[in-house]
């Protein structure tokens, strides 16, 4: 009796899955979000080199799709200014399992894109304007988009949406504060002052003279700063993601944008002095800002911003640093993913 019990069970639900594929059926499901039918980029293995037109010519960036989902596309801006997308390889174990489709994306510059020697070129709105072409030939819009910037992909990101909020469906800021400035007091005068006195005292020696190419200031900076606020894990213990991004890392573009501190944003660079504060309340998009307890930057500002914002939610990362991606991965993860599901049902 109950071997005929199960066997119409199964048939029960063979049929259900049959006549309805996307109602929680994950054999259907998964065929779904794997099935390249149809996509320019099936040959490549979702592998995409992008036209960029620039005040200087055209280059090409290079993007790389996975999955399929027409509601729930994101495009991921990584930091630096000229790191890469290899940051966020650990989406990999989170986002198919969801079924949400995602974009890796090296801006110009970056490594896997085209890297042209021209400094007039790492400029914010210029990266901007890339975004919104690269949105364009991805086929992205506001039925599907949620960007997600960290760090300084967190800069661009707000940029981004402050121009060109029409286009998307959800905005994720993840490790980013609204202003340079205060960025740079929360690191002088709350995480400084955490620091060894000797070692803070050796640090600012090299800072000081500007001697931010010497062996022993990025040794000091890596081991006693870098392990605390960047990626909290023994740098021999790093996972290979982040050295390649590290490896891999302009620093034409770093340097001319984020300047040569590893201790804030200092000397001549473009970002400075920039300033977002007095937009954010012009944010109406649904927007999820991500904060960590050990973050470089100050997650009482961060979680601010969510409340600045029209429709903000703010998820905080007790365990995480700047890449919470990493040291806080369940949370982070299990809540970005949320807002994004949260954002697709309406329930945000």
């Amino acid at each position: 009796m109950y071997k005929y019990l199960f066997l119409m069970l199964f048939m029960l639900a063979f049929v259900a899955c049959q006549n309805n594929p996307g109602a929680g059926c994950k054999c259907k499901t998964y065929e779904a979000y794997h099935d390249n039918t149809e996509r320019d980029d099936a040959f490549t293995g979702g592998v995409k080199l992008i036209d960029v037109e620039t005040p200087k010519g055209t280059f090409k960036v290079w993007t790389k799709r996975v999955g399929n989902n027409a509601r729930k596309k994101v495009l991921l801006l990584h930091g630096g200014p000229g790191m890469t997308h290899e940051l966020y390889e650990c989406f990999d174990s989170y986002f198919p399992g969801e079924a949400i489709e995602y974009y890796y994306y090296d801006q110009l510059g970056s490594h896997y894109s085209d890297q042209p020697d021209d400094l007039s070129l790492w400029d914010l709105p210029r990266f901007v304007e890339e975004v919104e072409q690269v949105r364009k030939a991805l086929g992205l819009n506001k039925d599907n988009f949620y960007l997600f910037g960290q760090s300084w992909g967190g800069i661009l990101a707000m940029e981004y949406a402050h121009k060109y909020q029409e286009n998307l469906k959800g905005l994720v800021i993840s490790n980013m504060m609204s202003s340079i400035s205060d960025y740079q007091m929360y690191s002088d005068s709350v995480l400084a002052p955490r620091m060894d006195p000797e070692v803070l005292a050796e640090i600012m020696t090299y800072e000081n003279a500007e001697d931010y190419s010497n062996p022993r200031y990025l040794e000091l900076i890596v081991q006693n700063y870098y392990t605390e606020h960047i990626l909290r894990m023994p740098v021999e213990e790093w996972p290979d993601p982040v050295n390649r991004t590290l490896n891999h890392v302009n620093p034409d573009v770093y340097v001319t944008m984020q300047g040569p501190s590893e201790f804030g944003v200092k000397g001549d660079a473009t970002l400075k002095d920039w300033d977002f504060t007095d937009k954010l309340k012009d944010l109406s998009v649904s927007c999820l800002v991500i904060g960590a307890e050990y973050d470089t930057m100050d997650p009482k500002h961060m979680e601010w911003m969510a409340g600045e914002v029209q429709n903000g939610r703010y998820l905080h990362c007790p365990n995480g640093s700047h890449l919470a991606q990493f040291d806080d991965q369940e949370i982070f993860f299990e809540g970005l993913i949320s807002f994004i599901e949260d954002v697709d049902t309406g329930e945000f």
